[in-house]
């Protein structure tokens, strides 16, 4: 065996240079690092993270300078992995005659590594040769520390070290070992929790949250070298070890995500707006428009109610909010459901951007459509048994949700009182098709089917639409007819131009800005005869759903759609009560509940 190994030897010897012509230059030790960071979304203000984007093949990375990494966390490093590190020359000399010993007696190629060798290793051996057993791998990174030891100081070596390593559960670098095992970053590590960490880079997975006993045993045994080299003494290493630590027994508690349905949300618009590589590496903060206060009032608002009407026998398990900013366009709220976290009630999926039927809440897409005709809030319409033609279908006969006839009515309390007859007919008048292209000139994305797909049951919620988008074309009632947001990314024509608005600005890891939403773009709406809905069209809307007397014999005059304030909503409810909607505005607020 031991001839075989000096055999190999002279072999890769003989070869060596060909290693050295091979090599990497060492200056690309700086130009080859993975050059990424986590992105981080904010909200509004800035102050309260939202998330981070962690790019699921690299991991979770924040670059720190070295005044920011704990002296004992560098100490300890060097202790267990080169502890002549600051005096050697790239190479640790005993640790190679001690593997090549071993080599000799049939052991394989062993390691004998130091901080500068690992370091390259990582960074500039590509990876199929990474893990080659190989005398030549093993002359090549030995010339290249002893280069990259000699055009670089030892703090920078060890800067680029700890900022590279990889310490288990998506954490790269010593920032996001200290938030993911301790919930705190790594300038405030103590010598206890830097000693649990630093022996992490030799075997990830006996790490404290996965492998806590074998994590303990490695902490004793760091302590154990800093006081063999002098680093602290034995009375410090005692309570050290003996210090109670808090660690993390979950990753969710690290990635635990502020109004997780809104940050995914943005995630998406990230991805979409600036790719999945600077999404995932670039670092980003990204200031969003969020409002935590009034998420939060969104949130308790819809646990609580989902909560009462179980108390009252009810079978609702879920509910949705969004919360708009009029006349910006800018998501104050998203909720996409009581509980992101509940998988009995699938509570990641955002319901505020599913798609779900509307009920009566669609009906105004109906009546606005007839203001823009040329009818008007006084306009009668005979709520009386009617059936409508749906050849080859049987004739479509729709019932008002009381299972009664009230005759002949006006546009203003058909709409006010919701009732379904006379929206029926007003559908048929002034036709689906137009209804379909007010719909999507006001905001709505969805219903992408042949213009006569839902039939007359449309205004009656028969096609499905989302929440958000329901918000934002109230919103433009709300402006008066005028659309407020950022530009499309994706306009089709006769569709909506504007979208609402989630970013507020984004920022490189540098601090440059790379995109800002300064002030919002007003559009009108084109309806489908090519002209635009008018602020008399809106308002009549407006006036007919804040008007508490007209819907007062339906509703009752001191119902939950009658504020301090006028404001304009309107409900809707499905077959089944299987969903149930109100959409709502002032001039300054629209929310949409699901």
């Amino acid at each position: 065996q031991a001839e075989d190994g000096i055999r190999d030897l002279v072999l890769s010897l003989v070869g060596s240079e060909m290693c050295i012509r091979d090599r990497p230059d060492p200056n690309e030790i700086v130009t080859r690092q993975e050059q990424f960071e986590t992105t981080k979304i904010y909200d509004r203000t800035g102050q309260v993270l939202l998330m981070e984007v962690i790019d699921p093949r690299r991991g979770d990375r924040t670059l720190l300078p070295p005044e920011q990494i704990p002296e004992d966390f560098r100490n300890a490093t060097i202790a267990l992995e080169d502890k002549t590190f600051y005096s050697n020359l790239g190479i640790d000399p005993m640790g190679i005659a001690r593997a090549f010993i071993l080599n000799l007696q049939g052991q394989g190629v062993q390691g004998g590594s130091s901080i500068t060798v690992q370091l390259i290793k990582h960074i500039l051996i590509p990876e199929e040769e990474r893990y080659e057993i190989s005398y030549a791998r093993k002359i090549k990174e030995a010339i290249l520390a002893l280069e990259i030891s000699r055009l670089y100081s030892k703090d920078q070596i060890l800067e680029w070290y700890l900022n590279t390593n990889y310490y288990g559960n998506w954490a790269i670098g010593v920032e996001a070992a200290a938030q993911v095992y301790f919930g705190k970053h790594a300038q405030e590590l103590t010598l206890a929790e830097s000693t649990m960490l630093a022996p992490i880079v030799q075997y990830p997975a006996m790490n404290p949250i996965d492998n806590p006993d074998e994590a303990k045993k490695r902490q004793e045994i760091a302590l154990g070298r800093l006081v063999d080299e002098g680093y602290i003494t034995q009375t410090e290493a005692d309570a050290a070890y003996a210090e109670k630590l808090e660690v993390y027994t979950s990753m969710l508690k690290r990635y635990d995500i502020i109004a997780p349905h809104f940050a995914m949300y943005v995630r998406k618009q990230l991805e979409d707006r600036f790719g999945t590589n600077l999404l995932y590496r670039g670092g980003l903060r990204v200031f969003t428009s969020v409002d935590l206060d009034v998420n939060r009032i969104a949130e308790e608002e819809a646990r609580n109610q989902v909560a009462k009407l179980q108390e009252e026998g009810k079978e609702v398990s879920n509910a949705a909010v969004v919360v708009l900013r009029a006349r910006t366009g800018e998501i104050l709220a998203m909720v996409g459901s009581i509980d992101y976290w509940n998988e009995e009630i699938d509570g990641n999926v955002n319901v505020a951007v599913a798609p779900r039927q509307p009920g009566s809440s669609f009906k105004p897409f109906s009546y606005v459509t007839a203001f823009h005709q040329g009818y008007t809030a006084a306009q009668l319409v005979m709520d009386v048994h009617s059936c409508f033609d749906d050849f080859p279908n049987p004739p479509y006969c729709p019932e008002n949700y009381d299972r009664k006839y009230h005759g002949p009515q006006s546009f203003r309390t058909a709409l006010a009182r919701s009732y379904n007859i006379p929206a029926v007919k007003v559908l048929d008048r002034v036709g689906v098709g137009n209804v379909i292209r007010t719909a999507h000139a006001l905001g709505i994305n969805t219903l992408n089917q042949d213009l006569d797909y839902s039939g007359l049951s449309l205004t009656l919620g028969g096609g499905e639409v989302w929440l958000l988008d329901m918000a934002y074309a109230f919103s433009v009632f709300a402006n008066g007819g005028t659309m407020m947001g950022e530009p499309a990314r994706n306009p089709r024509p006769g569709f909506r131009q504007l979208d609402p608005v989630a970013i507020l600005r984004v920022e490189d890891a540098l601090g440059e800005t790379l995109w800002e939403y300064t002030r919002p773009e007003a559009r009108t709406a084109v309806l489908a005869d090519g002209r635009e809905l008018s602020q008399e069209e809106a308002y009549l809307l407006t006036n007919v759903l804040s008007d508490n007397n007209a819907r007062a014999a339906a509703f009752g005059s001191s119902s939950a759609l009658r504020l301090s304030r006028p404001a304009a909503a309107k409900t809707g409810t499905t077959t089944d009560f299987k969903d149930v909607w109100t959409v709502g505005y002032t001039p300054q607020v629209v929310t949409g509940v699901w």
